[in-house]
């Protein structure tokens, strides 16, 4: 406890940690009774390290939801609805597998639920919808150059 004590500033925390490295010392079945004290320092050690990982993930993760920025402007949200509109509107410039998976996903329907509906590979589908989304994001780029000019 005072190995873990030290590197976790927080009581539950650490206690949590040794708990959890007892119960892992516990299940191993044919662990050594004299490499016991190595085997939970390192087990102990192991999951401060893991601790501190999840922290910095979290921090990372909170960092990025607030760069998303406060709320949308009224006249954004409805730009991004009438830009996905005309957008679902080009889908039929797609030929027709990439066409059909393109509007299943606008449905809501995952890939792997695709494949499995029309009886082709998961990669055949991810395949189609890939090169759909390329081919509509051209469609954008040159519709965005004509209004530029």
């Amino acid at each position: 406890m005072r190995l873990v004590r030290r590197r976790l500033p927080n009581a539950q925390d650490a206690e949590d940690c040794v708990q959890e490295a007892m119960l892992r010392a516990a299940a191993h079945g044919n662990l050594d009774q004299d490499r016991i004290g190595p085997f939970l320092t390192s087990v102990a050690l192991r999951l401060c390290v893991d601790h501190y990982r999840e922290l910095e993930r979290r921090r990372r993760l909170l960092r990025r939801a607030a760069d998303v920025g406060g709320p949308e402007l009224p006249d954004e949200g409805v730009c991004d609805q009438d830009f996905g509109r005309w957008l679902l509107g080009q889908v039929h410039l797609l030929r027709g597998r990439e066409r059909q998976v393109v509007l299943a996903r606008a449905h809501g329907i995952s890939t792997l639920e695709f494949a499995r509906m029309h009886q082709i590979s998961v990669k055949a589908a991810e395949g189609a919808f890939t090169r759909g989304r390329a081919r509509l994001r051209l469609v954008c780029a040159r519709a965005l150059d004509g209004a530029a000019a």
